[in-house]
């Protein structure tokens, strides 16, 4: 990743402080981004600012309001004018059984993971139209190409998350904006970690490498992306579960 760089860009992550989120920012300031920061949690997003030093910003948002998407947006050009890269990794789930599932249930999940990730590529390609540049990653899951029981919300949202993207890559390429999806398999995080071992067995039988992934896989290939190296990618879901979903 030497050779790739982001000096004077400024790039706005949504989901700052999980596993992917946070390994994302980091990754990206390495490569010389100002990077915005953004989550509900304030003690982590101080932490994590803390970490990242004084070329990033810190921003409490609930993306399932849009006063507060609004806000995040206008905070961000305050500070750096411009937002360069867009990464749409704020999610959530709440997981039942369809028969089961309550509207509110289905409703939190499609607001935060899909309507607020339309809502702030609207605002934010606004800013990149300006400049005649942009790139924006949505962060999908592999859930939301084969399902899974248990998820329908969860599993519709991150295949919406994937035609949103895909329309964004149509409708702006003409302006240097990518668009461009990562879907991820199974990733280390505080939810992978809590597995029994029994169930961590079941799991790797699942994969054809033979191991979880790391954030920094998805990390990596958000940076490439971003890169100019990378302008005639658009439209694209990546996905990176070593191996367990070939197409």
């Amino acid at each position: 990743m030497a050779d790739l760089s982001l000096k004077n860009k400024t790039a706005l992550v949504t989901g700052s402080t999980g596993a992917i989120g946070g390994s994302i920012a980091k990754k990206l300031l390495l490569l010389g981004a100002n990077v915005i920061i953004t989550g509900t949690n304030k003690k982590k997003i101080d932490d994590l600012r803390k970490e990242l030093g004084p070329k990033s910003l810190s921003l409490i948002a609930d993306l399932s309001k849009d006063k507060e998407i609004e806000d995040l947006y206008d905070q961000s050009i305050k500070k750096f004018k411009s937002i360069d890269i867009l990464i749409n990794n704020a999610g959530t789930n709440k997981d039942a059984l369809s028969i089961r599932m309550t509207k509110e249930q289905w409703d939190e999940v499609i607001n935060i993971n899909l309507s607020a990730t339309f809502k702030l590529s609207q605002l934010v390609i606004k800013s990149m139209m300006k400049q005649k540049w942009g790139r924006i990653i949505g962060i999908s899951s592999i859930i939301g190409i084969v399902g899974n029981a248990g998820q329908a919300n969860y599993a519709a949202s991150k295949a919406g998350m994937i035609a949103l993207h895909k329309s964004l890559a149509l409708e702006f390429a003409s302006r240097r904006i990518t668009v461009n999806c990562i879907a991820p398999g199974f990733i280390e995080s505080p939810m992978t970690e809590v597995l029994s071992n029994e169930q961590k067995e079941i799991m790797l039988k699942k994969i054809p490498v033979g191991n979880i992934g790391k954030p920094n896989d998805i990390a990596n290939c958000v940076a490439f992306l971003t890169d100019e190296k990378a302008s005639f990618i658009t439209g694209s879901t990546v996905n990176i579960n070593g191996g367990m979903l070939m197409v």
